[in-house]
């Protein structure tokens, strides 16, 4: 008979043990996974969203999940972001955030609610056309935002990877961070979902209100599909870069976002597939493409 395994859970990996198989040689081991468990986000007391996280970072995930749908655009709108109260012990609701903000009677709850439990896995969050999208998020200045080198961006890469501290444990998390265009790392997250991950460091970026959004490059670990260029537009920020491909949605929204797109860095390479005038030679110069677009 089979008996159940248990799992120590820490705060972002799972220790299990697992049969692993090597050629044909089999053992028990310690294994660590990433954690994943449901955070409900409520605005004044009321749920406008569950989302599948990795714990920690909370307030920041519900901080940017806010700013990236448009409910709130500063720091100074929100009042508190603190755990649920228990309605009977009156201690801290378990993986529940209440948002508290400064003028409420500005949210409008039906569309805010309606539009997130429709949400489909692209991340349109029920918005009804791309265009309403651009609507709300007007597009960046072409010639505005940080100019990077290919070299710094190649850094920038180096450096997320040693901050995947639970990653390195698990294999098993998206990570996302800010950088200056220097190269320094401001902030890094890690997360099951890469949708939270740039959440939480847009999050850090409004409540910390010590980093310019439109100075920063955001690079994530994984593929770009739309929903990061619509959150990084919707935060101001430029400069998207990432270490895996982009979609053909992503890329689309990026152009008439006025934003930069860069794909596949790695190995020494990328694909610049929106806004090239960002990314510098060495000289400072625009880099000269060659070739067909």
């Amino acid at each position: 008979m089979k008996t159940k395994r248990s799992i120590a859970v820490t705060a972002h990996a799972a220790r299990t043990v697992s049969r692993r198989r090597t050629g044909m040689a089999a053992a028990e081991e310690r294994d660590d996974l990433a954690v994943e468990e449901p955070l409900e986000i409520r605005v004044e007391g009321r749920p406008v969203a569950v989302t599948m996280r990795t714990p920690g970072h909370d307030e920041e995930l519900a901080a940017g999940f806010l700013l990236t749908e448009g409910v709130v655009a500063r720091r100074e709108e929100i009042v508190s972001i603190a755990p649920a109260a228990a309605r009977k012990s009156g201690g801290a609701e378990p993986n529940i955030v209440d948002v508290r903000l400064a003028r409420p009677e500005a949210v409008d709850f039906a569309r805010l609610t309606r539009h997130v439990f429709t949400a489909s896995s692209c991340g349109l969050c029920g918005k009804a056309t791309i265009a309403a999208v651009q609507a709300k998020n007007p597009p960046l200045d072409p010639e505005a935002g940080p100019r990077v080198t290919a070299k710094i961006l190649a850094q920038m890469t180096t450096a997320l990877a040693a901050a995947q501290a639970t990653f390195q444990r698990t294999g098993g998390l998206h990570a996302s961070g800010l950088f200056t265009a220097n190269g320094k790392l401001l902030v890094s997250r890690e997360d099951v979902g890469r949708h939270n991950a740039v959440d939480k460091v847009i999050g850090h970026l409004l409540l910390s209100g010590r980093i310019d959004p439109s100075q920063v490059v955001l690079l994530v670990s994984g593929r770009v599909a739309f929903e990061i260029v619509q959150k990084a537009l919707a935060a101001r920020i430029a400069f998207i870069a990432a270490i895996s491909a982009p979609t053909s949605l992503a890329v689309d929204f990026a152009r008439t976002g006025g934003q930069t797109l860069v794909g596949f860095l790695r190995d020494g390479r990328m694909n610049i597939y929106a806004g090239a005038d960002r990314v510098a030679g060495e000289d400072g110069a625009p880099e000269v493409t060659t070739g067909r677009p």
